[in-house]
């Protein structure tokens, strides 16, 4: 019976301890603060990319063995993705990404942003005509060491594609 009772004060003071110490044991939670002014390089990298050192920008904010991932399993590291951004900085040189929403969980900041622009040139197949998207997207980052380690994304391309092709 004691022995019950040490076990389940045990048991109940660790669960305290957890419960206080937040989403992951022993690990701080950022403020939306915090996290915004995080990842807000990231995002200005996706501003305007062409007029921009971002390779410079991608090692201020991004882990060198960052990975961007656009499924489970599909995923480009931070060169591939400076190359990627720096692409579509030339076909759509007025691209802008706009931060709506900053949620934060434990290391994690989950951000709705807005991405719009007009392609100067053939984009996923569509010719260009001068017309603008604006689609929205959701970005999952992981934060470790004031760095982003990976990041899981979802653009409504499709979105961007019948915005472009509609007479």
């Amino acid at each position: 019976m004691k022995q019950q009772q040490t076990f389940r004060r045990g048991l109940l003071g660790a669960s305290l301890i957890a419960l206080l110490a937040g989403p992951a044991f022993g690990q701080t939670t950022l403020s939306t603060a915090e996290a915004r002014k995080l990842v807000e390089p990231f995002y200005s990298m996706l501003n305007q990319p062409a007029s921009k050192d971002l390779k410079a920008l991608s090692e201020q904010v991004l882990a060198p063995d960052w990975k961007s991932y656009s499924s489970e399993t599909d995923f480009k590291g931070r060169d591939g993705f400076v190359a990627q951004v720096g692409g579509f900085g030339k076909l759509i040189p007025d691209l802008k990404w706009d931060i709506q929403d900053v949620l934060v969980d434990g290391n994690r900041i989950i951000v709705r942003s807005e991405a719009s622009g007009t392609p100067m040139g053939p984009f996923f197949g569509v010719a260009p005509t001068g017309k603008s998207f604006k689609i929205m997207t959701i970005d999952i980052h992981t934060i470790k060491d004031g760095k982003v380690t990976t990041a899981h994304h979802v653009e409504d391309w499709a979105g961007a594609l019948r915005q472009l092709s509609t007479k």
